[in-house]
């Protein structure tokens, strides 16, 4: 289906246009995230800011090509009665006078401005990532009635993008402390998500947030995602990569009693080179890694490559590093990395902890989270391991378990003009615990010592000066950002990325 742009609303915003004082001639609004009560980060290690992504790809797809293709460019009757018809079987016959309708498409264009932070900028929770205002004032009733769009279209984005790098910051803390390349950090969460979203938009969406974090993916659709909205091109920079890889259904096709034949023929015939990631635990997990391992071991060594063994079932703490609750010195006991260790063996690191011969490695995917991933890296560090030795697939158990609540974003107003006179306008519940209070007035943003400040009830002079930019003015955007942008920003914030 082709989005009508005047029906991508609550049925609310529809009359609010009346509802507004006489003279209204300016509504001003920001997007802010309020809470992160109910984001999924590590909390002890969680510093309160969001990743700033997804404004560019909203403004191209929808205030532009959605609203030009399916309002401005069609004839004014046909969208005009669409409108109508939608309001009338809905709400009541002429319920929603169209005239204000009639006098948009008369305008050609959609007169609104947005200010914002430059994607990739970590905005502490409380600090808007945007503002919008109307640029013409028959049509102040614009600003907040794409309020629902707006919010549907960016909260998962800078959702993901933010737990994205929650994922990096705890993969180079590990690597640090057990002297992983840092390099390596880049790779060490796989994008697993995309069969489990709610839709393509939302895959999409929360896969290109992935990559601005990391390079590793399987969801082919976010590169092409960012080559066509953030102008990445994937012949001049890594945009995201994988390797080939087994699934259950192959190693089923083999049979059982063919399995290990099934693996000599991955890595000895089809995949003689480079990485090649075997599921492994369609049977027996522990016979692959303590059976399978010691008789393929010529091969694999032999390979100009790695071989990265997949488990994909179980607890993902007690199968990679161990449970201490299995019999002492079984295969459960030890741990799949352990286990590897005694075939293969492999090196120390500079921080003195053992890490894989690189013809061997494990990527475990199956419902991972921070928090296991943080157990993981812990217990083998624990265990003399560096967090080197383990990729985490990281898949919809991580992107789609969120809301918009997870970070608290919310559109609310804050200054209008009425009669010619500015007001500073904000809300304060009594009920509420101080999170939907809002900001007051004009906005301006400023980085002070390295933290981004955000002044209300400001003049319009100051309003035009700080850190927010028009990227979106009159159906334009001006200021396009590129994924190698954004990414070096994050970079600069995180120091591990080359």
């Amino acid at each position: 289906m082709k989005a009508n742009p005047l029906t991508c609303i609550d049925f609310y915003k529809t009359d609010h246009r009346r509802q507004y004082p006489d003279g209204t001639t300016e509504v001003y609004s920001n997007f802010t995230p309020r809470s992160s009560k109910l984001a999924k980060v590590l909390k002890e290690a969680y510093d309160h800011k969001v990743v700033f992504f997804g404004l560019q790809y909203f403004i191209q797809d929808f205030l532009i090509d959605t609203w030009n293709e399916q309002f401005f460019q069609q004839d004014k009757a046909k969208v005009v009665s669409a409108y109508k018809r939608r309001m009338d079987f809905s709400l009541g016959k002429d319920a929603i006078d169209i005239s204000h309708i009639e006098a948009l498409h008369d305008l050609g264009y959609l007169p609104i401005k947005i200010k914002a932070l430059p994607e990739g900028t970590r905005v502490p929770i409380g600090v808007p990532v945007l503002t919008v205002v109307n640029t013409h004032p028959d049509f102040f009733w614009l600003t907040n009635y794409i309020e629902s769009v707006i919010s549907c279209y960016l909260w998962k984005p800078i959702t993901s993008a933010t737990t994205a790098f929650e994922y990096r910051r705890l993969l180079t803390k590990y690597a640090v402390k057990t002297g992983t390349s840092l390099d390596f950090v880049s790779f060490q969460a796989h994008d697993f998500s995309f069969r489990g979203m709610s839709g393509l938009q939302d895959s999409l969406l929360s896969g290109a947030a992935h990559l601005t974090s990391f390079y590793g993916t399987d969801s082919v659709a976010a590169i092409d995602f960012l080559e066509e909205y953030y102008y990445a091109n994937a012949e001049q920079e890594m945009i995201g990569g994988s390797v080939p890889a087994t699934e259950h259904s192959v190693m089923c096709m083999g049979m059982q009693e063919g399995e290990l034949e099934t693996f000599r023929r991955l890595i000895k015939v089809l995949y003689p080179h480079g990485i090649v990631s075997i599921v492994a635990d369609t049977w027996d997990f522990w016979r692959v890694v303590t059976e399978y391992t010691v008789l393929l071991k010529d091969e694999i060594l032999s390979r100009d490559g790695k071989l990265v063994i997949r488990p994909d079932s179980g607890d993902p703490v007690k199968i990679v590093v161990g449970d201490p609750q299995a019999p002492e010195g079984s295969p459960e006991y030890k741990g799949a990395i352990e286990c590897l260790w005694e075939v293969f063996g492999g090196s120390i690191t500079s921080m003195g902890y053992k890490m894989l011969d690189p013809h061997i490695g494990l990527i475990y995917g199956d419902s991972i989270t921070l928090e296991r991933a943080e157990c993981i890296l812990k217990g083998l560090a624990a265990k003399g391991f560096a967090s080197g030795n383990v990729v985490f697939g990281v898949g919809s158990y991580t992107y789609q378990y969120t809301t918009r609540d997870s970070l608290g974003f919310a559109m609310k107003a804050t200054s209008g003009v009425v009669n010619g006179k500015r007001r500073d306008i904000f809300k304060d519940p009594k009920t509420d615990n101080g999170t939907k209070k809002s900001a007051k007035g004009l906005l301006r943003i400023e980085r002070e010592d390295d933290k981004l400040v955000l002044y209300d009830q400001q003049s319009e002079v100051q309003e035009k000066q700080g850190l927010l930019e028009c990227v979106f003015l009159d159906g334009a955007l001006l200021k396009p950002v590129t994924l190698a942008e954004i990414r070096e920003r994050l970079t600069l914030i995180d120091g591990s990325r080359k």
